[in-house]
């Protein structure tokens, strides 16, 4: 339940935002804006304010700005998206994914300057014992200080790490230091199978290193630009097929690696979802039938012609946009179950 809560506060973050720039980029054209919502379905909290209806509704999955002049139905306002220069409406199309690398800026930016850099540390203390590992079968414990190992005096994390190593499936001693004491403890590392190491399922402790604000914002910015290129670069080579699809993931995926992100703590969760949001980003500005890139395409059409793509022509062409993308979200679904499940994937 706490991962499908963080999930949805994730999700419910990402669309905010890239709803918001397209909100923010209407007002400020001068459109008129009939709806504002979060989620689709039926409505759970919702207000009308200046002829505007904020809403947000049971599925979060998704949202929505809806804009006078959009619609076959409704194209004689003269305050509607349809009246106003390509330019400006280009503009309003493009707010919505360029407010995705703003939320992953700012993200990026609040972990490194408030939360601090996750930096492993080389001390001997131990960060976590692993469950159901030999280290806490032996009943070792977080925060244990490892002096000796074997006899081997032990002052930092590469002096144990060597020996644990070097003694797969052979008991070695340990003397820890907890509360002031010393203990000894066996403990038996199992065999890592493709190193060929040993381990016992311990982590090294981790030290978060804040940055200040100027140093943030430049790191801020330089990681979101490796992010986007490295992103981008994914989804060529999945459009070429130089990529296998098996890394796709969809909601039930995204849910569990968010859990998974969650349980290494604020920072770890933070700069996970600023990678997601890059992705909603880059994904939104493809120029695929409903999403934002189409929508584009449209417009720089309409640039070149001079005049508009008959409305009921473009949004069929994005209603069937829409129907393919649910099918291909169904797909991905299914493989993330299967996968979760140790089955064998859709393909």
């Amino acid at each position: 339940m706490h991962t499908l809560v963080t999930a949805i506060l994730v999700f419910a973050l990402m669309i905010l935002f890239h709803e918001l720039g397209h909100f923010v980029a209407a007002k400020l054209s001068g459109i008129k804006v009939h709806e504002f919502s979060i989620g689709f379905g039926p409505k759970l909290v919702s207000l009308t304010h200046r002829d505007t209806l904020y809403a947000i509704r049971v599925l979060p999955l998704g949202g929505y700005v809806r804009m006078a002049g959009m619609e076959s139905d409704d194209l004689d306002d003269p305050n509607g998206f349809n009246r106003k220069p390509v330019g400006q409406r280009a503009g309003v199309i493009f707010a919505g994914p360029f407010m995705n690398f703003v939320l992953a800026l700012l993200l990026f930016v609040f972990t490194f300057t408030v939360i601090g850099i996750p930096t492993l540390s080389n001390s001997n203390v131990i960060g976590e014992v692993l469950p159901g590992r030999p280290a806490a079968k032996a009943g070792m414990m977080a925060n244990d200080r490892v002096v000796a190992a074997n006899g081997q005096p032990v002052t930092n994390w590469d002096d144990l790490v060597r020996v644990v190593h070097a003694n797969p499936e052979r008991e070695i001693t340990l003397k820890v230091v907890r509360q002031g004491k010393e203990i000894l403890l066996k403990v038996t590392p199992t065999l890592e199978p493709q190193a060929k190491v040993g381990q016992i399922g311990i982590r090294q402790t981790v030290t978060l290193h804040r940055l200040g604000f100027m140093e943030g914002v430049e790191t801020g910015l330089k990681q979101t630009w490796a992010l986007t290129v490295a992103v981008l670069s994914s989804i060529v080579q999945l459009i070429t097929g130089t990529a296998p699809p098996g890394g796709l993931a969809g909601p039930v995926g995204i849910t569990h690696m968010i859990g998974e992100a969650a349980q290494g703590g604020l920072a770890y969760l933070l700069n996970f979802a600023g990678i997601l949001s890059i992705n909603l980003g880059l994904i939104n500005l493809l120029p695929i039938p409903s999403l934002d890139g189409s929508r584009l395409i449209f417009l720089s059409v309409e640039g070149i012609r001079g005049k508009p793509v008959e409305p009921d022509k473009e949004n069929l062409i994005h209603m069937i946009g829409f129907a393919l993308l649910m099918v291909l979200f169904l797909v991905i679904t299914y493989n993330d179950i299967l996968r979760l499940f140790g089955q064998t994937k859709l393909s």
